[in-house]
């Protein structure tokens, strides 16, 4: 049975487009039961509608609180029958109860690599250091910001000429690789998580190309 996922998005979606897209070329064995967005002009609805995705727009304005706000979004999402919450680009801090809601059953895709260049401008940030590597992390979300046990990684290389533009665009092409890669890996019961440790069965070793342009950790399958 394939697995029942409710993504939440702020914007564009085009993780959220990545993972339709897998489900569409039979790569992702999920069903996306709803696409939740607490902004109305979010482009993600428009993808979803597209695609005949159910979709729920709950604006975070109109609550008194943060709880009440997450309280809206867990009836909505449990009434969809959402079995893993996907955080595709959702610029909203999670508070306690919805995490316990749904505990190790929410995912997130953050682009820098964890545990460096926590927050909203991870490759911003991560290229005014001066690091000569970027990348995106998959991870299990906790009740600590950008903290929860990582899942996969993918590491792109840039120079210190290239603008943060260009390293986002890079970044991104592997954001739309790894995380329906991991929603695969999560539908067909291969990952398992022990405190921070993860273990995702049956993959073969970090990929790197020949030219050294990416290197993937667990390795990417066949269709992503």
């Amino acid at each position: 049975m394939a697995l029942k996922i409710a993504v939440l998005a702020s914007g564009s979606g085009s993780n959220l487009q990545s993972i339709i897209d897998a489900v569409e070329r039979g790569a992702l064995d999920a069903e996306i039961s709803l696409v939740l967005c607490n902004r109305s002009d979010a482009f993600a609805l428009e993808r979803a509608k597209k695609a005949g995705i159910p979709t729920a727009t709950i604006l975070h304005a109109e609550y008194e609180n943060r709880e009440a706000f997450d309280a809206a979004m867990i009836e909505r999402i449990e009434s969809a029958g959402a079995e893993l919450v996907v955080l595709a680009g959702f610029m909203r801090i999670l508070t306690p109860l919805f995490i316990q809601t749904f505990a190790g059953k929410i995912i997130n895709i953050h682009p820098a690599l964890l545990p460096s260049f926590k927050g909203a401008h991870g490759i911003a940030d991560a290229v005014e250091y001066g690091v000569t590597l970027a990348g995106c992390t998959v991870h299990f979300v906790d009740e600590i910001m950008d903290n929860g046990a990582i899942i996969a990684q993918a590491v792109v290389p840039f120079s210190s000429e290239e603008s943060v533009e260009t390293v986002q665009k890079r970044v991104l092409a592997f954001e739309h690789r790894i995380y329906p890669q991991v929603l695969q890996w999560i539908a067909s019961g291969r990952v398992t998580q022990n405190g921070r440790k993860v273990t995702v069965q049956e993959t073969g070793l970090p990929k790197v190309t020949s030219d050294g342009s990416f290197i993937v950790s667990p390795q990417l399958e066949d269709g992503f």
